[in-house]
Formats: structure tokens, C-alpha cells, sequence
């Protein structure tokens, strides 16, 4: 009998031991895995950031920075393995970007249909943007924003990208033939249609004149914008002079695009660099020309003293730049590769002290950017 007590003392013992060695386990393995989920968290909190596009009922949850989609298969001389931009374009959406750009100019038509292949399987997680406003896609040829011009792109870009709905369309320039009402009414009904799901506009100069602010207003009245898109960078500074404060005004969003400058600013290209001039408009540039990329090297100097010093590569202190400026912009810088793509994504963790981008922004303003954008009559060509 007392035996037989002290084998069941002895049982009760060794399973309560396990019992406690399994819940310790447990809450070990638990444990472990809120730490690894914190640990990823701090090692990709871009992942965990978002930004706005638009106010009200046309605004849209966005990644800090999109993913301009261009030169992929256009307009930067070399055209990469599709296969490798197909990744690159999931990787990004791993990595936490969802803000995609295309336009049918973009070839034309080809950078859309690899968009298009690219993001299929995870169309419904992300933003996808394309563009209308040329004649056959093709800037060259001319302006078209007809409303039947505008139908059709539609239809082909819907095909193009493997999609029942556009989730951002924009007008790639202001067409002056067709009053922008016409525009933003063609667009209001492809809305109501559920073929467009918000409405953008793209320009060179906006603040050329005060008719580029005139037709915001005006498209705006008609079928409310949730984004304008036009170049900005640090070198690059024309918005700053009436876009900026008219889209904060209307609750606009404004999407930079060469936020890098074509390359420039990121010290990627140089005054030595060969385009392929089948395949890039860089050549045609004022600005990317040697004499005048070395005079504005001033401005990469800068940059780099700034980034030496807080760890951060040039691109980034130039884009976090951009996002410190307003928390209605949203850049879309375009790249071919994964390492620029993950260093570009990081710009948006920096957060600067407002002593400090005074100090840079002033710095930066001091600077005479040498080169005009464009030259004179230069067609309006798509680019990002």
C-alpha cells in the first residue's frame, strides 16, 4: 500500500513536470515569435508607414514611396531581363510598396503589359497607375485627350495590365484642344462605370502659368483630383512655386517623379556616362549634359556631407528630403535593381529635426542649377 501510493506521488510529480515544462515551452515559443515579429518590424518599419493620396472620398492608403515602373522596359537605354523586373516588382510588394506607375506611353504599351504580367497575382493588394493623352501612346505624334481618345486607352490599358479597374488614372499633359471639364467629366464617368477608380493629373510645368493652377481647378470642380504628378526633386524645384500650396489647399496629393533625377542625383550616372540614344531621352537634355552635370555636382556634395554623417546614402537624404517637405507627397522613384530599391524604401525611416532640413533646404537653395530641364519646344514627352 505504501508502495503503491508512493509510485502514484511520484507519477503526479513526473506529469505535473511535464505539464510545466510544456507550458514553459509554449510560452517560450510564443514569446520568441512577438520578439522575431518586433525584430522584422524594426528591420523594415517602412513595411508598417503609409501616406494618403487625395482627401475625402477619393483618397487612397498608400505606401511613403511608390514605384515608378518606366525605365524597366523604356527610356533608359538598356532594357533588363523581364524576368528580373517581374521579381523586382513582387519583391517591392513584399517589402511594402503598393503604389505602382505605368502609362501607355511607356513604349508604347510595352511597360504596361509588363506591369501588368508583373503584378497579376497580387492585383488586389496594390495601387496600380497608368496615364492617357497622346495620340496612339506615341508623344511624338501629338496631344489626344479626346473623350473617345480617352475610352479607348481605357479599354487597352485594362487589357495591357490584366485588370478589370484602374485604380489611379492620370492625364499625362493638358491637351489643349479639349477644354479640361471635358477631361475630368469623360473621367467622372469612367468612375461611376467602375472601370477608373480615382483621377490624377500629370504636367511638366503646372506653375508655367497661372493657366497650368487655372486647369487643377477646373478638373477639380468637375470630378475631384486625388493626385498631381509632375517632376520635384532637389534639383528640380519648380512645383514649390504655386502647385505645392494649391494641392494642400484642395486636398491634393503630389506624386514626384524623377525624384532621383533620372539617376543624377543618386551619383549613379556621371558627366561620362553614354546613353543609348534609341532609348533615352537624357541625351536630348540640357541639364545632362557633362559640362553641366559637373557644375551641379555642388548639389550631390551636399547631400553627401549631409548622409556621411547620419549613415544615409545620397538618394536617400534627397527623397527623405521630399517627404519631409509635405506628408501629401508620395515619390516615385523608378528602378532596375533590388539594392537601390530597399535603399530608396529606407529614405522614408529618417526623420529630421526642424533645425536640420532648414539648414539642408537652404543649403541646397544656394546652390544655381545649371541646365535647363528641357529644351526649347521639346514635345511632351511621358518619363518618370
Amino acid at each position: 500500500m505504501e508502495n503503491n501510493n508512493r509510485r502514484n506521488f511520484l507519477k503526479k510529480g513526473v506529469l505535473s513536470g511535464v505539464a510545466l515544462f510544456a507550458s514553459s515551452a509554449i510560452g517560450s515559443v510564443a514569446q520568441a515569435s512577438r520578439t522575431n515579429e518586433r525584430i522584422k518590424e524594426k528591420e523594415n518599419p517602412t513595411k508598417n508607414k503609409t501616406r494618403f493620396l487625395g482627401a475625402g472620398d477619393h483618397r487612397i492608403e498608400v505606401s511613403p514611396l511608390g514605384l515608378g515602373c518606366m525605365g524597366m522596359s523604356y527610356h533608359r537605354s538598356f532594357i533588363p531581363d523581364k524576368n528580373a523586373m517581374i521579381k523586382l516588382m513582387r519583391r517591392a510588394a513584399d517589402l511594402g510598396v503598393n503604389l505602382f506607375d505605368t502609362a501607355e506611353a511607356y513604349g508604347p504599351v510595352l511597360n504596361e503589359k509588363l506591369v501588368g504580367e508583373g503584378l497579376q497575382p497580387i492585383r488586389k493588394d496594390i495601387v496600380l497607375c497608368t496615364k492617357f493623352g497622346f495620340i496612339d501612346g506615341r508623344p511624338e505624334i501629338g496631344l489626344d485627350s479626346s473623350p473617345k481618345r480617352i475610352r479607348q486607352v481605357v479599354e487597352n490599358s485594362l487589357k495591357n495590365l490584366r485588370t478589370d479597374y484602374i485604380d489611379l488614372l492620370y492625364q499625362h499633359r493638358i491637351d489643349p484642344k479639349i477644354p479640361i471639364e471635358e477631361v475630368a467629366g469623360t473621367v467622372k464617368d469612367l468612375i461611376t462605370e467602375g472601370k477608373v477608380k480615382h483621377f490624377g493629373m500629370s504636367e511638366r510645368d503646372f506653375n508655367a502659368s497661372d493657366d497650368g493652377l487655372n486647369a487643377i481647378r477646373k478638373a477639380h470642380a468637375v470630378q475631384s483630383i486625388t493626385a498631381i504628378q509632375s517632376e520635384y526633386s532637389v534639383m528640380t524645384r519648380n512645383p514649390e512655386n504655386g502647385v505645392l500650396d494649391l494641392c494642400e489647399e484642395l486636398g491634393i496629393s503630389f506624386v514626384p517623379y524623377s525624384p532621383l533625377s533620372r539617376g543624377l542625383i543618386s551619383g549613379y550616372i556621371n558627366e561620362r556616362t553614354k546613353y543609348n540614344s534609341a532609348n533615352d531621352n537624357r541625351t536630348s537634355l540640357p541639364r545632362y549634359k557633362s559640362e553641366n552635370i559637373i557644375a551641379n555636382w555642388k548639389i550631390i556634395d551636399i547631400l553627401k556631407e549631409f548622409g556621411d554623417n547620419r549613415g544615409l546614402t545620397v538618394a536617400q537624404v534627397a527623397l527623405a528630403w521630399l517627404l519631409a517637405n509635405k506628408p501629401f507627397i508620395v515619390p516615385v522613384p523608378g528602378t532596375t535593381k533590388l539594392a537601390h530599391l530597399q535603399e530608396n524604401m529606407w529614405a522614408a525611416d529618417y526623420e529630421f529635426d526642424p533645425e536640420e532640413i532648414k539648414r539642408l533646404t537652404d543649403d541646397l537653395t544656394a546652390v544655381e542649377i545649371v541646365g535647363e530641364r528641357y529644351t526649347t519646344g521639346y514635345p511632351g514627352r511621358p518619363e518618370k
